[in-house]
């Protein structure tokens, strides 16, 4: 880097941006501790999550909605079918397609989880004014919303 050259420390964008990633950081972190007593990890929640949001879906689909490969999926349904919290069923139009559906035990689990996720989340959120909390929002979706379309 040239010595004329301002570092990056130096720019309000940067250290911000480092702000936002150590805040990611720390609440991935929290959250995976709080989800222990569960015996749940995120990847684990991501998927309980979506398959309540979306019953039916394929592994493929799912996949996509986590932005993970489908190899990911099928390592970890496994996990969660032997706990007894998913099911995956044949497809009544194509016997290729899997259909996953969550068990009552899996969405008994899941809404003890979101008991958790949400108590972290206000604790956390409520560092914020409302007001805050909406701008943060609308700041990050159109920062996400950039980088997707990159």
């Amino acid at each position: 880097m040239n010595k004329k050259q301002a570092l990056p420390w130096d720019n309000p964008r940067f250290r911000n941006w480092i702000a936002v990633v150590r805040a990611e950081k720390a609440v991935v972190t929290a959250l995976g501790k709080a989800l222990q007593p569960l015996d749940l990890k995120l990847a684990q929640l991501d998927m309980l999550m979506n398959l309540y949001r979306h019953p039916g879906m394929s592994q493929h689909e799912l996949a996509r909605r986590l932005l993970v490969g489908r190899s990911n999926i099928t390592m970890l349904l496994p996990q969660l079918e032997k706990r007894g919290l998913v099911n995956r069923e044949n497809d009544a139009k194509d016997k290729r397609v899997m259909r996953l559906m969550l068990t009552g035990d899996g969405e008994t689990l899941l809404m003890q989880a979101l008991e958790v996720y949400n108590g972290l989340i206000e604790r956390v959120m409520s560092q914020s004014s409302p007001d805050d909390c909406d701008r943060m929002g609308a700041v990050m979706t159109r920062i996400s919303d950039m980088l997707r379309a990159d």
